[in-house]
């Protein structure tokens, strides 16, 4: 998995974030809603194949990965999830009309899936909103929405995917989808929506029980980066 391009800035930020919330009960997670977004594409590059080949066999047809000059397609989705499962998966449609997501579309989103996932999994008062600090998540607007809403939110540092777990579920749904391999954007829709849903609460506990030691790792790094933990 690749490490984000860190700035001293942003390890001041994950290493202030990981201090902040080192002694925080188990249960303080538990009340977390996590959220992102990604990127899921048709022809199975989503889930790391590697390729070993000698410096002159670069471009040898039997060991390059076939792909398709103008893509196969992919679809966007946003998605959440608490130590009590898997909320909503959103196919974000816009994008594929080619609309540029923004702010408007963000809210939508979180208007439509937050709330009913936070009933689905019975998360109690008190719960917390994670997203990251992408332009569209921080627009006044949102912003002003989320206050409305009486939403909390968890302050986040930047280029922090890695602190988010809902990364290891993203890679799994990615095997997922690659071990099936979908023939078109419909299909492709269709497994993410299933496999997403199949995914155990289990995981999604074991993933929230764990977060203290992933705060561990980031401070026992020094340089904000997490090692094996």
């Amino acid at each position: 998995k690749l490490n984000p391009l860190l700035k001293p800035a942003h390890v001041q930020a994950r290493l202030k974030f990981a201090n902040d919330h080192l002694d925080d009960p188990e249960e303080s997670w538990e009340k977390v809603m996590w959220s992102d977004e990604t990127k899921i594409e048709l022809l199975g590059h989503n889930s790391t194949k590697r390729v070993w080949r000698k410096n002159n066999d670069e471009y040898h047809p039997k060991i390059t990965i076939p792909t398709v000059k103008h893509g196969g397609g992919s679809i966007m989705l946003w998605g959440c999830f608490s130590a009590h499962g898997t909320g909503r998966l959103h196919c974000i449609k816009e994008r594929m009309t080619g609309a540029i997501m923004n702010g408007a579309i963000y809210r939508e989103i979180l208007r439509e899936n937050l709330l009913p996932s936070v009933r689905t999994l019975k998360m109690k008062r008190g719960w917390v909103f994670k997203h990251d600090n992408d332009p569209k998540h921080t627009t006044r607007a949102t912003k002003e929405w989320l206050r409305k809403k009486h939403f909390k939110v968890l302050e986040w540092p930047s280029q922090s995917p890695d602190l988010n777990h809902i990364e290891n579920l993203w890679r799994e749904l990615k095997i997922c989808i690659a071990q099936q391999q979908p023939q078109n954007i419909t299909a492709l829709e269709e497994i993410c929506m299933e496999e997403w849903a199949n995914l155990p609460a289990t995981v999604c506990k074991n993933l929230v029980e764990t977060y203290r030691k992933l705060l561990i790792s980031v401070i026992a790094n020094k340089e904000g980066y997490i090692t094996k933990y």
